[in-house]
Protein backbone atom coordinates (compact mmCIF):
# COMPACT_ATOMS: atom_id res chain seq x y z
CA UNK A 1 0.00 0.00 0.00
CA UNK A 2 1.56 3.88 -0.94
CA UNK A 3 2.19 5.63 1.73
CA UNK A 4 0.58 9.32 1.85
CA UNK A 5 2.73 10.54 4.30
CA UNK A 6 6.55 9.48 6.05
CA UNK A 7 7.56 10.49 9.52
CA UNK A 8 11.50 10.62 9.49
CA UNK A 9 13.28 11.11 13.29
CA UNK A 10 17.26 10.61 14.07
CA UNK A 11 16.83 10.51 17.82
CA UNK A 12 14.88 9.19 20.33
CA UNK A 13 13.66 12.36 21.52
CA UNK A 14 11.58 12.68 18.64
CA UNK A 15 8.81 10.34 18.89
CA UNK A 16 7.05 12.76 21.04
CA UNK A 17 6.93 15.12 18.51
CA UNK A 18 5.85 12.89 15.48
CA UNK A 19 3.24 10.76 17.76
CA UNK A 20 0.77 13.79 17.73
CA UNK A 21 1.24 13.60 13.86
CA UNK A 22 0.20 10.13 13.21
CA UNK A 23 -2.68 10.93 15.45
CA UNK A 24 -3.77 13.56 13.22
CA UNK A 25 -2.99 12.01 10.21
CA UNK A 26 -4.75 8.58 11.34
CA UNK A 27 -7.89 10.66 12.29
CA UNK A 28 -8.41 11.73 8.73
CA UNK A 29 -7.89 8.18 7.23
CA UNK A 30 -4.21 8.70 5.99
CA UNK A 31 -2.29 5.71 5.94
CA UNK A 32 1.35 6.83 7.59
CA UNK A 33 5.05 5.58 8.15
CA UNK A 34 8.05 6.45 9.90
CA UNK A 35 11.44 5.97 8.89
CA UNK A 36 13.67 6.02 12.20
CA UNK A 37 17.82 6.24 11.50
CA UNK A 38 20.82 6.70 14.02
CA UNK A 39 19.97 7.12 17.75
CA UNK A 40 16.45 6.69 16.79
CA UNK A 41 16.48 3.35 14.92
CA UNK A 42 14.65 0.24 16.31
CA UNK A 43 12.42 2.85 18.22
CA UNK A 44 8.76 2.38 16.65
CA UNK A 45 5.53 4.51 17.01
CA UNK A 46 2.30 3.63 18.54
CA UNK A 47 0.34 1.37 15.50
CA UNK A 48 -0.70 1.13 12.69
CA UNK A 49 2.25 2.96 12.04
CA UNK A 50 3.99 0.76 9.95
CA UNK A 51 7.98 1.23 10.71
CA UNK A 52 9.76 1.54 7.23
CA UNK A 53 13.55 1.40 5.73
CA UNK A 54 15.81 3.62 3.84
CA UNK A 55 15.29 1.77 0.20
CA UNK A 56 11.34 1.34 1.34
CA UNK A 57 10.67 4.52 2.11
CA UNK A 58 12.16 5.95 -1.47
CA UNK A 59 9.71 3.40 -3.35
CA UNK A 60 6.83 4.73 -0.80
CA UNK A 61 6.92 8.18 -2.81
CA UNK A 62 4.91 9.60 -0.06
CA UNK A 63 3.31 12.65 -0.50
CA UNK A 64 5.54 14.72 2.28
CA UNK A 65 8.00 13.91 4.54
CA UNK A 66 7.92 15.48 7.83
CA UNK A 67 11.03 15.81 9.93
CA UNK A 68 12.24 15.83 13.49
CA UNK A 69 15.31 16.74 12.87
CA UNK A 70 18.00 19.19 11.24
CA UNK A 71 18.08 17.05 8.08
CA UNK A 72 15.83 14.88 5.81
CA UNK A 73 16.80 12.67 3.22
CA UNK A 74 16.68 14.17 -0.41
CA UNK A 75 16.10 11.84 -2.32
CA UNK A 76 13.01 10.47 -1.26
CA UNK A 77 10.21 12.17 -2.99
CA UNK A 78 7.38 14.73 -1.39
CA UNK A 79 7.22 17.98 0.76
CA UNK A 80 10.21 18.11 3.14
CA UNK A 81 8.22 19.77 6.11
CA UNK A 82 11.03 20.91 9.04
CA UNK A 83 8.71 20.23 12.77
CA UNK A 84 12.24 20.84 14.91
CA UNK A 85 13.18 19.06 17.80
CA UNK A 86 13.47 21.65 20.44
CA UNK A 87 12.67 25.60 21.09
CA UNK A 88 15.34 27.91 20.38
CA UNK A 89 17.45 28.11 23.32
CA UNK A 90 20.28 30.24 22.34
CA UNK A 91 22.87 27.14 22.61
CA UNK A 92 24.68 28.83 19.68
CA UNK A 93 24.92 31.67 17.63
CA UNK A 94 21.67 32.06 14.82
CA UNK A 95 24.06 31.20 11.93
CA UNK A 96 24.82 27.63 13.90
CA UNK A 97 21.55 26.73 15.34
CA UNK A 98 18.25 27.15 15.35
CA UNK A 99 17.84 29.34 12.15
CA UNK A 100 20.35 27.37 9.93
CA UNK A 101 19.12 27.18 6.87
CA UNK A 102 20.66 24.08 4.54
CA UNK A 103 18.67 23.94 1.74
CA UNK A 104 16.86 20.93 2.26
CA UNK A 105 13.17 21.45 3.49
CA UNK A 106 10.27 23.29 1.29
CA UNK A 107 8.65 24.17 4.40
CA UNK A 108 9.24 25.43 7.77
CA UNK A 109 6.05 24.99 10.33
CA UNK A 110 7.37 27.31 13.29
CA UNK A 111 6.30 27.04 16.87
CA UNK A 112 5.11 30.66 17.52
CA UNK A 113 6.38 34.95 16.88
CA UNK A 114 9.52 34.67 18.48
CA UNK A 115 10.68 32.26 15.66
CA UNK A 116 8.26 33.01 12.84
CA UNK A 117 9.61 36.34 12.37
CA UNK A 118 12.88 35.38 12.19
CA UNK A 119 12.14 32.31 9.14
CA UNK A 120 10.36 34.67 7.44
CA UNK A 121 12.99 36.92 7.00
CA UNK A 122 15.09 34.38 5.62
CA UNK A 123 12.56 32.80 3.14
CA UNK A 124 12.22 36.52 1.94
CA UNK A 125 16.27 36.08 1.37
CA UNK A 126 16.56 32.66 0.05
CA UNK A 127 13.33 31.93 -1.16
CA UNK A 128 13.50 28.32 -1.68
CA UNK A 129 11.10 27.56 1.42
CA UNK A 130 8.11 28.41 3.08
CA UNK A 131 7.66 29.78 6.28
CA UNK A 132 3.78 28.96 8.48
CA UNK A 133 3.16 29.84 11.21
CA UNK A 134 1.69 26.25 13.15
CA UNK A 135 2.70 25.68 16.42
CA UNK A 136 4.70 22.32 17.52
CA UNK A 137 2.77 19.08 16.97
CA UNK A 138 5.00 17.50 20.54
CA UNK A 139 2.93 19.73 22.44
CA UNK A 140 -0.72 19.01 21.52
CA UNK A 141 -0.38 16.24 24.39
CA UNK A 142 -0.12 19.21 26.93
CA UNK A 143 -3.87 20.57 25.74
CA UNK A 144 -5.62 17.28 24.99
CA UNK A 145 -6.79 14.15 26.98
CA UNK A 146 -3.52 12.53 27.22
CA UNK A 147 -4.91 8.79 28.34
CA UNK A 148 -4.22 9.57 31.69
CA UNK A 149 -0.26 9.20 30.96
CA UNK A 150 0.16 12.65 33.28
CA UNK A 151 -2.31 11.09 35.93
CA UNK A 152 -0.27 7.70 36.15
CA UNK A 153 2.92 9.29 36.79
CA UNK A 154 1.66 12.26 39.28
CA UNK A 155 -0.22 9.04 41.40
CA UNK A 156 2.73 8.05 43.43
CA UNK A 157 2.87 11.74 44.54
CA UNK A 158 0.14 10.86 47.01
CA UNK A 159 -0.56 14.52 46.87
CA UNK A 160 3.17 16.22 47.25
CA UNK A 161 3.59 18.98 45.18
CA UNK A 162 5.88 16.96 41.84
CA UNK A 163 9.16 18.48 40.43
CA UNK A 164 10.54 17.76 36.98
CA UNK A 165 14.28 18.07 36.33
CA UNK A 166 15.51 17.72 33.00
CA UNK A 167 19.09 18.28 31.92
CA UNK A 168 20.78 19.27 27.93
CA UNK A 169 23.76 16.41 27.56
CA UNK A 170 25.52 19.78 26.49
CA UNK A 171 28.41 19.01 28.91
CA UNK A 172 29.40 22.62 29.22
CA UNK A 173 25.77 23.38 30.08
CA UNK A 174 24.83 20.37 31.63
CA UNK A 175 23.21 20.60 35.12
CA UNK A 176 23.29 17.15 35.88
CA UNK A 177 26.64 16.66 36.89
CA UNK A 178 26.34 19.66 39.32
CA UNK A 179 23.07 19.27 41.07
CA UNK A 180 23.02 15.78 41.60
CA UNK A 181 23.99 15.78 45.47
CA UNK A 182 21.27 18.65 46.20
CA UNK A 183 18.74 16.73 44.26
CA UNK A 184 19.66 13.71 45.81
CA UNK A 185 19.21 15.46 49.50
CA UNK A 186 15.64 16.62 48.42
CA UNK A 187 14.25 13.35 47.21
CA UNK A 188 15.83 12.18 50.66
CA UNK A 189 13.55 14.89 52.73
CA UNK A 190 10.09 13.29 50.88
CA UNK A 191 7.90 16.53 51.24
CA UNK A 192 8.13 16.87 47.27
CA UNK A 193 7.84 14.26 44.92
CA UNK A 194 10.49 14.24 41.82
CA UNK A 195 10.40 12.78 38.32
CA UNK A 196 13.68 12.93 36.18
CA UNK A 197 14.70 12.16 33.07
CA UNK A 198 17.85 13.45 30.84
CA UNK A 199 18.59 13.81 27.18
CA UNK A 200 18.86 10.52 25.60
CA UNK A 201 22.74 11.66 24.83
CA UNK A 202 23.67 12.01 28.17
CA UNK A 203 26.83 9.86 29.57
CA UNK A 204 25.61 6.50 30.32
CA UNK A 205 27.06 7.04 34.00
CA UNK A 206 25.29 10.38 34.91
CA UNK A 207 22.38 8.73 33.83
CA UNK A 208 22.49 5.56 35.95
CA UNK A 209 23.29 7.68 38.78
CA UNK A 210 20.16 9.86 38.45
CA UNK A 211 17.95 6.63 37.70
CA UNK A 212 19.55 5.13 41.36
CA UNK A 213 17.37 8.23 43.06
CA UNK A 214 13.90 6.24 41.69
CA UNK A 215 12.50 5.34 44.44
CA UNK A 216 8.99 6.17 46.93
CA UNK A 217 10.02 9.67 46.40
CA UNK A 218 11.23 9.56 43.04
CA UNK A 219 10.84 8.43 39.40
CA UNK A 220 13.02 7.81 36.49
CA UNK A 221 10.79 8.89 33.31
CA UNK A 222 12.07 7.80 29.69
CA UNK A 223 12.47 10.51 26.91
CA UNK A 224 9.22 9.14 25.15
CA UNK A 225 7.59 10.03 28.56
CA UNK A 226 8.71 13.93 28.95
CA UNK A 227 5.29 15.39 27.72
CA UNK A 228 3.34 13.52 30.38
CA UNK A 229 6.16 14.50 32.92
CA UNK A 230 5.77 17.47 31.90
CA UNK A 231 2.12 17.50 32.52
CA UNK A 232 2.22 16.42 36.05
CA UNK A 233 4.82 18.48 37.32
CA UNK A 234 4.27 22.10 38.97
CA UNK A 235 7.62 22.85 39.12
CA UNK A 236 10.81 22.30 36.36
CA UNK A 237 14.27 22.52 37.66
CA UNK A 238 16.39 22.47 34.20
CA UNK A 239 19.33 24.31 32.71
CA UNK A 240 20.00 25.60 28.83
CA UNK A 241 17.50 23.12 27.37
CA UNK A 242 14.36 23.46 25.08
CA UNK A 243 12.36 21.72 28.05
CA UNK A 244 12.19 25.13 29.97
CA UNK A 245 10.37 26.26 27.15
CA UNK A 246 8.16 23.50 26.73
CA UNK A 247 7.21 23.40 30.24
CA UNK A 248 6.52 27.78 30.33
CA UNK A 249 3.84 27.40 27.74
CA UNK A 250 1.70 25.27 30.46
CA UNK A 251 2.33 28.71 32.34
CA UNK A 252 4.56 26.90 35.23
CA UNK A 253 7.59 28.31 36.78
CA UNK A 254 11.15 26.82 35.84
CA UNK A 255 14.27 26.97 37.89
CA UNK A 256 17.06 27.01 35.96
CA UNK A 257 21.02 26.56 37.12
CA UNK A 258 23.42 28.51 34.97
CA UNK A 259 21.31 28.86 31.60
CA UNK A 260 22.98 30.31 29.04
CA UNK A 261 20.50 33.33 28.24
CA UNK A 262 18.62 33.90 31.84
CA UNK A 263 15.31 35.62 31.10
CA UNK A 264 12.47 37.12 33.19
CA UNK A 265 10.02 34.38 33.36
CA UNK A 266 13.23 32.07 35.03
CA UNK A 267 14.37 31.50 38.60
CA UNK A 268 18.06 31.25 37.33
CA UNK A 269 20.97 29.96 39.93
CA UNK A 270 24.45 29.68 39.98
CA UNK A 271 24.92 28.00 43.08
CA UNK A 272 24.20 24.17 43.89
CA UNK A 273 23.10 25.04 47.39
CA UNK A 274 20.72 27.61 46.92
CA UNK A 275 18.34 24.77 45.28
CA UNK A 276 15.55 24.76 48.09
CA UNK A 277 15.48 28.38 48.07
CA UNK A 278 14.79 28.00 44.27
CA UNK A 279 12.09 25.77 44.94
CA UNK A 280 10.47 27.79 47.85
CA UNK A 281 10.85 30.84 45.36
CA UNK A 282 9.06 28.78 42.32
CA UNK A 283 6.50 26.79 44.70
CA UNK A 284 5.07 30.40 45.49
CA UNK A 285 5.43 32.99 42.43
CA UNK A 286 4.76 36.43 42.96
CA UNK A 287 2.78 38.65 40.12
CA UNK A 288 5.85 39.72 38.30
CA UNK A 289 6.69 36.22 37.66
CA UNK A 290 3.78 34.91 36.61
CA UNK A 291 3.77 37.75 33.98
CA UNK A 292 6.53 37.27 32.49
CA UNK A 293 6.03 33.60 32.49
CA UNK A 294 2.73 34.38 30.73
CA UNK A 295 4.19 36.91 28.19
CA UNK A 296 7.26 34.43 27.23
CA UNK A 297 5.21 31.72 26.78
CA UNK A 298 3.02 33.79 24.06
CA UNK A 299 5.69 34.28 22.27
CA UNK A 300 7.52 30.87 21.72
CA UNK A 301 4.02 29.16 21.53
CA UNK A 302 0.88 30.79 21.82
CA UNK A 303 -1.15 27.76 20.67
CA UNK A 304 -3.69 25.91 23.84
CA UNK A 305 -6.01 24.29 21.54
CA UNK A 306 -3.89 20.99 20.82
CA UNK A 307 -4.32 21.06 17.52
CA UNK A 308 -0.85 22.13 16.21
CA UNK A 309 -0.66 18.67 13.73
CA UNK A 310 -4.08 19.79 12.36
CA UNK A 311 -2.31 23.35 11.05
CA UNK A 312 0.69 21.52 10.09
CA UNK A 313 -1.39 19.18 8.07
CA UNK A 314 -2.91 22.38 6.25
CA UNK A 315 0.22 24.15 5.96
CA UNK A 316 1.52 21.31 4.16
CA UNK A 317 -1.46 20.63 1.59
CA UNK A 318 -0.81 24.34 0.88
CA UNK A 319 2.47 24.13 0.03
CA UNK A 320 2.04 21.54 -2.23
CA UNK A 321 -0.65 23.21 -3.76
CA UNK A 322 1.14 26.20 -4.83
CA UNK A 323 -1.23 28.45 -2.31
CA UNK A 324 1.96 29.78 -0.75
CA UNK A 325 4.23 30.82 -3.85
CA UNK A 326 6.25 29.46 -6.56
CA UNK A 327 9.55 28.00 -4.45
CA UNK A 328 12.88 28.86 -6.01
CA UNK A 329 15.69 25.99 -6.17
CA UNK A 330 17.33 24.68 -3.78
CA UNK A 331 21.14 26.37 -3.67
CA UNK A 332 24.21 24.36 -4.91
CA UNK A 333 25.48 23.57 -1.09
CA UNK A 334 22.02 21.48 -0.63
CA UNK A 335 22.99 19.46 -3.62
CA UNK A 336 26.40 18.65 -2.08
CA UNK A 337 24.60 17.77 1.69
CA UNK A 338 22.51 15.66 -0.48
CA UNK A 339 25.31 13.53 -1.98
CA UNK A 340 26.56 13.40 1.55
CA UNK A 341 23.21 12.04 2.93
CA UNK A 342 23.04 9.52 0.05
CA UNK A 343 26.50 8.36 1.28
CA UNK A 344 26.03 8.07 4.90
CA UNK A 345 22.76 6.31 4.37
CA UNK A 346 24.38 4.18 2.03
CA UNK A 347 21.44 4.67 -0.58
CA UNK A 348 22.55 5.20 -4.17
CA UNK A 349 19.67 3.24 -6.23
CA UNK A 350 16.55 2.19 -5.63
Amino acid sequence: MMAEYLLFATERYALPILQPLADALQAKGLPVCALFVDGAAGARLAEPVRMVTVREAARLRPRAVFSAANWVPPFISGAKVQLFHGFNVEKRDDARGHFRVRGLFGLYCTQGPATTAPFKALAARHRHFAVVETGWPKLDPLFHDDRGASAALRAPANDRPVVLFASTFTERLSAAPHLFDAIAAEIARGDRYWLLTLHPKTAPALVERYRALAGDNAAWVESEQLVAAERAADVLVADTTSVVSEFVVQRKPVVTFRNRAPKPHMLDFDDPARLPAMLERAFAPDDALRAHIAAYADEIHPYRDGYSSNRVLAATEAVIAGRLGRLGRKPLAARLRALQIRAAMNYWWP
